[in-house]
């Protein structure tokens, strides 16, 4: 299996141990499914930990390093116009077109609205969850 992870499912996943996110999280690292994101995810990572959650810079850097210990860091090629609400979210699918991933995993509503693109399923982390059960 192939995931996507979107930021807001990395920031869950990685700040709330008792998370659908973090369980989810686990559960794929275990299956050894692969887990894709790009520095542009990473960055509006690092964006949301210091500005919301007070991080340093160098915690932030931290939990950046830990993320690239279970997902592999990917440089998409094609750019894509998929979300017109919100542009910035379109990374996300460049990510997840550019990995063949099978799943974007995120709690973001624009790209939620979608629910597939280009064959990618995308779903809140509750959803996959129910795959592992």
């Amino acid at each position: 299996m192939k995931i996507t992870a979107d930021t807001n499912f990395l920031i869950s996943a990685t700040q709330w141990d008792y998370s659908v996110a973090h369980k989810l999280l686990k559960k794929l690292i275990l299956s050894d499914a692969k887990i894709f994101t790009t520095q542009e995810i990473l960055q509006e990572t690092t964006e949301v930990l210091e500005r919301d959650f007070k991080y340093s810079k160098s915690e932030a850097k931290n939990i950046i390093g830990k993320i690239l210990l279970f997902a592999e860091l990917i440089n998409p090629e094609q750019k894509i116009n998929a979300v017109k609400e919100d542009p910035d979210d379109n990374k996300v699918i460049e990510c997840a077109i550019e990995s063949l991933s099978d799943y974007i995993v995120t709690y973001d509503r624009h790209l939620l609205r979608l629910k597939e693109y280009r064959g990618i399923r995308i779903i809140k982390p509750e959803e996959l969850q129910k795959n592992f059960r």
